[in-house]
């Protein structure tokens, strides 16, 4: 279960399930990234923070990144609308490497993800 919303500036979001990680991970852009469903409406280039919560994680994870990625709401493509966020360089090291741990060996996989 992946579910995000907003507080304070801050997208709050919670991912339970290693199918819905993988599939909101974007290990493809540098320092890495995570596409969020949501239908708030954000500008490329927007700075965001993020207070990801993972699996079952009691402490929620601090990220600051970017937006360069949108896929609006209706868009023609079977994708849920949403945002890529583009991890910041120095402070997110943290949680990407968490991500991939519990990612690791789904790398290779040709399974589709929320924004491939």
């Amino acid at each position: 279960m992946m579910e995000a919303t907003n507080k304070e500036n801050t997208l709050l979001l919670t991912i339970t399930d290693k199918n819905d990680l993988y599939a909101a991970y974007m290990p493809f852009v540098i320092n890495g990234g995570l596409f969020i469903t949501t239908n708030l409406p954000y500008e490329m280039g927007q700075e965001v923070s993020i207070s990801l919560t993972l699996m079952d994680e009691l402490e929620p994870l601090a990220i600051s990144g970017k937006v360069i990625w949108t896929t609006p709401p209706r868009s023609e493509s079977y994708r849920p609308s949403g945002i890529g966020i583009q991890f910041n360089k120095n402070d997110n090291i943290t949680a990407r490497d968490k991500i991939e741990t519990y990612l690791v060996g789904t790398f290779t996989s040709d399974r589709s993800t929320f924004t491939m």
